[in-house]
């Protein structure tokens, strides 16, 4: 699995039509109207890496299968969503569950579709959406943090480690600050704050929906958008759902020109799968064979043992060593055998931090 992602947004600025378009489905309806959306819908969608169907032609491999990226598509939040507004608490807690919040902005004026707060405005609408998310975050941490603090005065250990982080997050949403301006002194204290599973805490991709004529540029409206993401550490991409929806029902012959003709390199999903991993600091490594050639997700900094306990269990428990090919390399000198002879494989034990691009061989023993 890559991650997890929860597509929010106001009632219609897109939400569904864009995961339409990247699931390449048409399990959410799409409609001129708020709540739209009620229960989450799930899609998968394989995530493209040009590397894995090379590596596949040099292995020779019977079956390419990419890694996972998943999209949750949750309905619309509206203002006193955090007070249970709308469906506020069930949109909330669905959001609870995803790694990363892919906010969807409207960045087009005009149209059929009418905005509900009746302008078109993506910053004061990301504003909105973050208020809300703050404001459950800080009911929620006002209630937790006193007895934490209650706890560690009396010399409970992991009562401390919470009461300090969790203290810290509570004094940023008091100061109308998200809770992933935190800063945790260490690892202990990192883990608990991921275990509070704050809303705020969430990484945000902004996602600006323009209209066809700007999906190559932007405008005036995704600018202050992508200022807004600067100034948070978040990040921002440009879509236009209505192109993404266009490409979703062509043949993937068609695809290259159709999108070279509207100025663009790529599909939306592709960029914002690139954000995304980028926000969340994940790298790909590959296993490859003559049975199937396989892309596998990891955070940035793991190590060997972790990534072998991305593919197995028994990887990571009875992990001996990693035999370790850089992909230029395995490419270049036609596989592993052509770069074991050249010297090129690596045998890597525990320590060894994994690098993009690593195709790699896992010996262990259970």
């Amino acid at each position: 699995m890559g991650f997890r992602c929860g597509i929010v947004g106001l009632p219609n600025v897109g939400k569904s039509t864009l995961f339409n378009a990247l699931t390449e489905t048409a399990a959410a309806q799409a409609a001129n109207y708020p709540f739209c959306t009620i229960e989450p819908n799930v899609g998968r969608v394989a995530v493209p890496d040009p590397r894995l169907r090379r590596l596949a032609e040099v292995a020779k491999s019977a079956q390419v299968i990419e890694t996972q990226l998943e999209f949750v598509d949750i309905a619309g939040l509206v203002r006193g969503a955090s007070t249970g507004e709308g469906l506020g608490n069930q949109f909330l807690g669905n959001i609870r569950e995803v790694d990363a919040i892919v906010h969807v902005l409207r960045c087009f004026e005009g149209g059929d579709v009418t905005h509900v707060e009746g302008r078109v405005d993506p910053v004061a609408d990301a504003e909105t959406v973050e208020t809300e998310l703050m404001l459950a975050d800080l009911e929620s941490l006002e209630k937790r943090v006193p007895n934490l603090v209650k706890k560690a005065q009396q010399g409970d250990k992991e009562a401390k480690i919470q009461a300090s982080v969790l203290g810290q997050a509570l004094d940023l949403l008091r100061d109308s600050k998200p809770a992933r301006l935190t800063q945790p002194k260490d690892h202990e204290e990192k883990l608990a704050l991921d275990r509070a599973q704050l809303l705020t805490a969430k990484p945000v991709l902004y996602v600006c929906n323009v209209d066809e004529g700007d999906a190559a540029t932007g405008n005036a409206h995704s600018a202050r958008v992508f200022e807004k993401a600067a100034e948070e550490g978040a990040k921002a991409v440009i879509i236009s759902a209505a192109i993404e929806a266009e490409i979703a029902t062509m043949p993937t012959e068609d695809r290259a020109e159709f999108l070279a003709d509207l100025g663009l390199q790529e599909t939306g999903l592709a960029r914002i799968i690139r954000a995304g991993y980028d926000l969340l600091h994940l790298i790909t490594f590959f296993t490859c064979g003559p049975k199937e050639a396989r892309a596998w997700t990891v955070e940035k900094g793991a190590k060997a043992p972790q990534a072998a306990g991305v593919i197995h269990s028994d990887f990571e428990r009875g992990f001996i060593r990693a035999e370790t090919i850089a992909y230029d390399d395995y490419v270049a000198l036609g596989g592993e055998t052509g770069a074991k002879e050249a010297g090129k494989m690596r045998a890597e034990g525990k320590d060894y931090v994994v690098q993009d691009g690593d195709v790699m061989l896992f010996r262990f023993n259970v």
